[in-house]
């Protein structure tokens, strides 16, 4: 009995139990449900950061540094300039031989005989070498004495001012020195008319005058002053060519050299006061650096061929003019 009522009451506790779980899940699923309110978090807005551009259109100016530094030109230094030749020339010209006292002219003078009696004594009086006779010179020498008959003197010095280097130039013998003899009178013979300039100090240097290296003469016989007489003329001479000769395409060619440097180096002046004027920030400065650094290899080239050229030119110039004066030391 007592068990039985056990179990009734089990039965009415599982049924209440029942209930308030029928309840609770009814409420929760279909009856009203209480709303809990939630936080609300702000949003974060991410701002993007702007990159700056290095891009050429935001620089204003870029720096552009210099390729390569300025080249130097080759300073001439007065190594192209010339030398200049000597242009005076020597003349020697002893006064007038004159014998005093005019005797009949019964001798009889030559060229050759005066030639070959002027040799002799350059031979007996210190071993000269014989002087070699120039057909030129012998016109020379005509002159002379035509003129001194013509015109009634006895001169180195015509009265209208021609002297030895003028007939030298009208004959045209070009001379380092030119030297005259006079003799007027009746010297009995070749060796006679010889002999009294050898016994004459001017005529006698003249004679013996070791630059000499060709002689021209002349003898004539005419009426001077009234008188009928003769005259004898000796022309000595050194030629030109007997000193080194001046090379003149050297110098022409020099000389347009010269004036093509000058003129490049007017450009590089130019251009360089261009470098100078320019910013080295300026895009165009390398441009006019290396326009500049083309041409100085050209123009230094140019200045280092020209000055051996100018050296060797003026070799030959010194050589020149030593022995023009070497010539004049008599």
């Amino acid at each position: 009995m007592f068990g039985q009522l056990l179990k009734i009451l089990a039965g009415i506790l599982m049924l209440i139990g029942a209930g308030v779980f029928s309840y609770n899940y009814f409420g929760q699923t279909v009856g009203p449900r209480e709303v809990t309110k939630v936080q609300e978090v702000p949003a974060v807005v991410v701002k993007k950061e702007t990159t700056k551009s290095t891009t050429t259109a935001q620089v204003s100016q870029k720096k552009v540094v210099a390729k390569a530094p300025v080249a130097s030109p080759t300073k001439t230094n007065g190594s192209l300039i010339l030398k200049t030749p000597v242009v005076e020339k020597n003349v020697v010209a002893p006064g007038p031989l004159r014998v005093l006292v005019q005797a009949p002219t019964t001798s009889a003078l030559s060229i050759l005989g005066v030639i070959e009696h002027t040799n002799i004594e350059r031979a007996q009086n210190g071993g000269l070498p014989a002087l070699a006779e120039n057909t030129v010179l012998n016109r020379d020498a005509q002159m002379k004495v035509d003129d001194m008959f013509a015109k009634q003197y006895f001169e180195h010095v015509s009265p209208i001012g021609v002297g030895p280097a003028d007939l030298a130039k009208a004959v045209g013998y070009a001379y380092v020195i030119v030297g005259e003899n006079l003799a007027l009178g009746d010297f009995g013979s070749d060796q006679g008319v010889v002999t009294a300039w050898m016994n004459s100090p001017g005529h006698r240097a003249n004679i013996l005058n070791v630059h000499y290296q060709e002689i021209g003469a002349a003898v004539g016989k005419g009426i001077y002053e009234g008188n009928e007489t003769w005259i004898a003329v000796q022309s000595f001479g050194m030629p030109l060519s007997a000193c080194p000769a001046i090379d003149y395409v050297l110098k022409s060619q020099i000389d347009a050299n010269n004036i093509k440097i000058a003129n490049l180096r007017t450009e590089l002046d130019v251009k360089k006061a261009l470098i100078d004027a320019t910013p080295v920030s300026e895009y165009d400065y390398n441009m006019y650096v290396s326009e500049y650094n083309v041409m100085v290899p050209e123009y230094n080239a140019l200045v280092g061929n020209n000055r051996i050229l100018v050296a060797n030119y003026n070799a030959g110039v010194q050589a020149f003019n030593s022995c023009i004066n070497a010539a004049g030391a008599h």
